[in-house]
């Protein structure tokens, strides 16, 4: 892979010898309320430069880390399909080159492909999700490819019991009725994490961790296509994301900043801080 001109800030080891590997999945066609998400991903890495590569959460620092960013891939906007596909297809060169692939939405949908790329390698994957959404739709508006089904997709990959979904606080009723009957969730909070985190260690099992940045309040993050009030705050938001550290993170995203929503900028630079602890806390 080639070298990409402007990374995420720190993260600008070569391919070969990095173990993580950043890439922009910058798709928003089936966002269902205010579109934008497609500029999160070179948003993020544009406004990197604004932070430390140092976190004093963790006293860690991203210059001590091999990351590759390999930029954002070229997608097409009017095929959720042919999207898809190629983000399949990256996610799947990254893990069967024995890297961690770290993806930067876009839109919730593209967790989809990087979940079947990353499942095909670790088929006792489970997937740690928050979200302020259950995206659990079988369907939204006729259209099975939507964010608004992204984990209930997932869900038909995996089967039941493998889904830990936290921070929900919005759906239809179906959702929450589906949700009781095949995935752990944990509405409102992240109440149970610390146990599920402990259990999924002690088991070794794979886990693909998926963020919403929308499971963060908009008072903290309002640059997003779907605020939904009752929010968690930031310090709350990396707690939990040290708390999925513990377990073997196989493959992770951060979705959903649409940057223009937000012309103070708080919003992207809340999401370049997620991603720096995001990626500092996993043991590669």
């Amino acid at each position: 892979m080639n070298k990409n001109v402007e990374t995420f800030i720190g993260c600008d080891s070569n391919y070969e010898e990095s173990k993580i590997v950043l890439f922009g999945a910058p798709f928003d066609s089936t966002t269902s309320f205010r579109p934008g998400a497609r500029f999160g991903s070179s948003a993020i890495r544009h406004e990197s430069f604004g932070i430390e590569t140092y976190s004093p959460y963790q006293d860690k620092d991203l210059t001590d880390l091999k990351v590759f960013d390999c930029g954002d891939l070229e997608l097409c906007f009017g095929s959720p399909e042919a999207a898809l596909k190629d983000i399949e297809e990256q996610a799947r060169k990254i893990v069967n080159d024995g890297k961690l692939p770290i993806m930067l939405g876009g839109e919730h949908l593209v967790t989809f492909a990087a979940v079947k790329a990353v499942f095909e390698k670790y088929p006792k994957m489970h997937i740690i999700h928050f979200d302020a959404h259950a995206d659990l739709r079988d369907d939204y508006l006729g259209a099975k490819l939507s964010h608004a089904c992204v984990i209930r997709r997932c869900y038909e990959l995996v089967g039941d019991g493998r889904i830990h979904q936290f921070c929900i606080r919005s759906g239809d009723r179906e959702e929450f009725r589906f949700a009781d009957e095949h995935t752990d969730m944990h509405k409102f909070d992240f109440d149970g994490l610390t146990e599920l985190a402990t259990e999924l260690k002690s088991d070794n099992l794979p886990v693909y961790f998926t963020i919403d940045l929308d499971c963060l309040d908009p008072s903290v993050f309002c640059g997003t296509g779907t605020p939904e009030a009752g929010g968690v705050n930031f310090k709350e938001l990396l707690n939990a994301i040290l708390e999925v550290s513990k377990t073997n993170i196989v493959g992770a995203d951060l979705n959903e900043l649409a940057p223009m929503l937000d012309i103070s900028g708080a919003s992207t630079a809340v999401a370049c801080k997620v991603l720096r602890e995001l990626i500092l806390s996993i043991n590669t």
